[in-house]
């Protein structure tokens, strides 16, 4: 296995664990609130039972959304979660950005097309991209809401290469889990796993990883020649 760096007309990023750190933010966030209870554990320990416990609570929301997704439930569930958004927008959030994917989007960009293809929502996913100013840097930006079926089915990545006018083979696909994975392939994309979020190596090369980089800004090592 392999990427065909030659072939690549198109990249695709992913957002959650890719571009944005948030699961990282989220991890911080809980050592801080379950310290006083953790006292008798190291950092280490600490760290990592808060990084399981984003894991399970995550894993259940994954689940309910794919779930209707299958049954034509999307569309409410997304409606709902848009409205819970828009009470909430006057609370400013905090986003954290994946180090050196900022100064790699901005190398790349001079020779490729760019596209998001992310299971948000469009406001989250919109703040996210105004607030570290890179939206200019993609020519097509894909929410939960753009297409019928979200990630893992491949609609998202089709429309996104049809957008670029781009071939599904000609593009590839940046992601930190086996969703992203598993899309990218279902399309007939190469598809590259970053161990910058929450997938490991061993899950995503079972998904069809072609590659498997330490961080997103790993990225542009791989057309540096």
């Amino acid at each position: 296995m392999g990427i065909e760096a030659g072939n690549i007309q198109a990249i695709l990023f992913d957002i959650d664990g890719t571009l944005s750190d948030s699961d990282d933010l989220l991890i911080k966030n809980i050592e801080r609130l379950i310290k006083p209870l953790t006292f008798y554990l190291s950092s280490k320990k600490r760290y990592s039972l808060s990084r399981w416990l984003v894991m399970t609570a995550e894993s259940p929301g994954n689940y309910i959304y794919n779930l209707a997704d299958r049954f034509d439930l999307d569309s409410l569930f997304i409606k709902i979660l848009n409205e819970r958004s828009l009470k909430k927008k006057h609370h400013i959030k905090e986003y954290w950005m994946v180090p050196g994917s900022k100064v790699l989007l901005n190398q790349l960009s001079d020779r490729f097309s760019l596209g998001v293809i992310s299971a948000r929502d469009e406001p989250s996913t919109m703040a996210f991209l105004n607030q570290f100013r890179i939206k200019e840097y993609f020519g097509i930006v894909v929410t939960s809401q753009t297409c019928r079926y979200t990630k893992p089915f491949p609609a998202p990545m089709l429309f996104a290469a049809k957008a670029l006018g781009v071939d599904p083979r000609q593009c590839l696909m940046v992601g930190d889990t086996t969703v992203d994975m598993k899309a990218a392939k279902l399309a007939g994309m190469q598809a590259v796993g970053v161990l910058c979020g929450f997938g490991h190596e061993k899950e995503l090369r079972r998904a069809g990883a072609d590659m498997i980089l330490r961080t997103t800004a790993d990225l542009f090592k791989l057309f540096e020649s």
